[in-house]
């Protein structure tokens, strides 16, 4: 999926075309900085929306969860899915109340989950998922069991069929409100950690890592 022309119809955004990209880059980088996606698919005629985890390595996106769970059970069936995950970068304050929005930006995968099961890729997408929500994270922990990874789903899906959406920038408001006595602009939001808690269990000693201080879920940008 590159340039500026959707992989499929499927993907085209519609509403609001000017907002769409369809370039590797810009799916990669918001779903790299989502903490959560929403995996959307039907059953029986129902449809289900489940937010899980998730991570990205290269062209593949995973998703786990324990071997009960009928989200994954039914998706390794391989019927089609939809995975969506947004970013909220901010209120978007106008004059008027029709005019209100937010700045944010999204991305929609559509394809196939195939379940991993070659343990050598299963374990490096457990990493990934691992050091998609805590960097580092990994490296510092007991690794999954035999039982555990037993115990473990983990399903991929291709980027083939991705587009992004993205919204920036202040208000619209309709011209002959821009004269109202009413403040407008943005306010912009971010995720932001705060202080660690320890485990009540935890043995006097044992030091914080030194990246909870400097917790930070926004992707940095080439200048």
């Amino acid at each position: 999926m590159t340039g500026s022309r959707p992989a499929t119809p499927r993907v085209r955004v519609k509403r609001l075309p000017e907002r769409g990209h369809y370039d590797r880059a810009a799916v990669e980088a918001i779903l790299d900085e989502a903490l959560i996606c929403h995996v959307g698919f039907v059953v029986d005629g129902q449809p289900y929306v489940i937010p899980t985890i998730h991570a990205r390595d290269g062209d593949r996106l995973y998703v786990h969860g324990s071997t009960a769970s009928r989200m994954l059970r039914t998706l390794e069936g391989g019927i089609p899915a939809c995975v969506t995950a947004s970013i909220v970068d901010g209120l978007v304050l106008a004059r008027s109340a029709f005019h209100h929005s937010l700045n944010y930006r999204s991305a929609v995968v559509l394809g196939t989950a195939l379940e991993v099961d070659e343990e050598t890729e299963k374990m490096r997408s457990l990493r990934a998922i691992v050091e998609h929500v805590a960097p580092g994270r990994w490296d510092e922990v007991r690794g999954p069991s035999p039982s555990e990874l037993r115990q473990t789903t983990v399903l991929r899906m291709g980027l083939d069929e991705a587009s992004a959406k993205i919204r920036s920038g202040p208000p619209k408001d309709a011209e002959e409100d821009m004269g109202l006595g009413i403040w407008a602009g943005e306010l912009p939001l971010k995720l932001v950690a705060v202080e660690a808690r320890d485990d009540p269990f935890l043995p006097p000693g044992i030091p914080r890592p030194a990246w909870l201080g400097s917790y930070d879920r926004s992707v940095p940008t080439e200048p």
